[in-house]
């Protein structure tokens, strides 16, 4: 016996995602994954599912799913009022659908993304490993794009996601709050400086680190456009190269890029570093509008940071 959800409304975004796709960058895709991390291993945390299971990554809001069997699932992320037949129920927690209930998540009143997990994880076919999926490669989630079907495609109205039948959680488990992220604060956001900082000015670094930007509304999974302080680079363009996940790219216009998940494998932008996971997270959950502000973080920080992380998380 296999059970599920149907989407009754996928709202403006809703795609399968699971760590990401890794090693394919030489054959030109992207890796995928969730953009915001903290929230993704936080609800398979609560579910005890390893942390590469599949979950639902939804922008914005407004989806409806009915599930057909008993399972438990968890929601953390954004703020989208999730409700079961109409009853409010909390978020960064443990809940129960029973055959033919209805989750409908409203618009998102903080953040930006909210993750779906349900206990075993979505059974979803993977395409190079990842069941990620990325629309600009036409790979990963309900059909993984290779043969002769096409992937890539976002969930839609009257998909059906199947998982594992399972025993309910005896118990609500929930996140502690001091690990629930408040996303309207305008927290620093956390840059570690790359090879590339000498191809700016003194006063084109001040501009950037003592300056204050918004999140452009044209971004979207493939990287944060932001408008504010000019940076101007000595070095217009250089020779194109690999790009790191969570690259700050400066482009002719002074208007840095911040790159995400679904990014290009290679760009030929001068750099100014790169953001850490935990403050890409937070990025990825600010939304149009919203202002954010940056300084210069030290590796040794970062990466005793990202090691509790992995560790606690069990992160592959």
């Amino acid at each position: 016996m296999v059970a599920g959800i149907t989407v009754l409304d996928p709202g403006v975004l809703s795609l399968v995602q699971d760590i990401g796709r890794y090693g394919v960058g030489k054959l030109g895709l992207s890796q995928g994954g969730p953009v915001d991390c903290h929230a993704f291993a936080w609800a398979n945390y609560l579910l005890d599912n390893p942390a590469n299971t599949p979950l639902i990554e939804i922008t914005m809001g407004q989806a409806r799913f009915r599930a057909d069997h008993a399972i438990s699932i968890a929601i953390t992320g954004a703020d989208m009022q999730p409700c079961i037949n109409g009853q409010r129920v909390g978020m960064w927690q443990t809940l129960a659908l029973n055959a033919g209930d209805e989750l409908s998540l409203s618009y998102a009143r903080r953040g930006l993304r909210a993750y779906l997990a349900v206990r075993g994880g979505w059974a979803v076919d993977g395409a190079f490993g990842s069941a990620a999926t990325v629309v600009r490669n036409q790979l990963g989630g309900l059909h993984s794009g290779l043969g002769e079907q096409v992937g890539g495609l976002p969930l839609a109205k009257g998909d059906w996601l199947a998982c594992r039948p399972h025993a309910l959680l005896p118990r609500t488990r929930g996140v502690p709050a001091r690990f629930i992220p408040d996303y309207d604060a305008l927290t620093p956001l956390a840059l570690l400086p790359g090879y590339q900082l000498d191809s700016f000015s003194s006063e084109a670094l001040a501009a950037f680190f003592d300056g204050e930007y918004t999140v452009d509304q044209h971004s979207d999974r493939m990287g944060v456009r932001l408008n504010g302080p000019r940076v101007v680079s000595k070095q217009p363009g250089i020779v194109s190269e690999g790009i790191a996940l969570g690259a700050v790219q400066v482009p002719p216009d002074g208007q840095p890029i911040v790159l995400l998940n679904d990014r290009q494998t290679l760009g030929g932008y001068p750099k100014l570093g790169c953001l850490t996971r935990a403050s890409l997270s937070m990025l990825a959950q600010t939304r149009p509008g919203k202002a954010v502000r940056f300084y210069p973080a030290k590796l040794t920080d970062a990466s005793l940071q990202w090691q509790t992380f992995v560790q606690f998380f069990d992160w592959i």
